[in-house]
């Protein structure tokens, strides 16, 4: 097929690129993804004394509004009851968090972890936006957080 002017026309970008291999894509997401998670960790949970696990079980609590059950906080991270329980021994011992038992197991943010993720909260939110979230449109931003939730 040409034009008028007898040229061939330039192929539709979106019909012409081919679907990538699957396996291409599992590996730019693991890399994009070890990528942002290195370099927020290092500029905010590193600075603060916090190992990553304890970054992501201090926001998760905060965010619930300080409590849950350990077994909804590991479903929610997607951790084994052994890794959970592991890391909130290290975390108690460090008193960022205590655990109660009654109907199951309850871990609660004391003092001091609110005191640690509030002063690490403006550190991770400008780290996130420097790796992460300024890099995208905000079109894509929607894309990402729709396509994550799916997953």
């Amino acid at each position: 097929m040409s034009t008028s002017d007898g040229r061939t026309p330039e192929p539709d970008e979106a019909t012409s690129r081919a679907a990538p291999d699957p396996v291409d894509l599992w590996s730019a997401f693991k890399r994009a993804h070890e990528i942002v998670r290195t370099r927020v960790i290092a500029d905010a949970a590193d600075s603060a004394g916090l190992s990553e696990p304890d970054l992501t079980i201090l926001v998760t609590l905060n965010k619930a509004g300080g409590s849950l059950r350990q077994s909804e906080l590991a479903a929610s991270l997607g951790w084994d009851r052994t890794r959970i329980s592991h890391q909130l021994t290290r975390m108690s011992k460090r008193q960022l968090v205590t655990r109660e038992r009654a109907d199951g197991v309850t871990v609660t943010l004391t003092g001091t972890g609110r005191q640690a993720i509030t002063a690490v909260h403006p550190g991770l939110d400008a780290a996130v936006r420097r790796h992460f979230t300024d890099k995208l449109s905000a079109q894509e931003i929607d894309t990402l957080s729709s396509l994550l939730r799916r997953l």
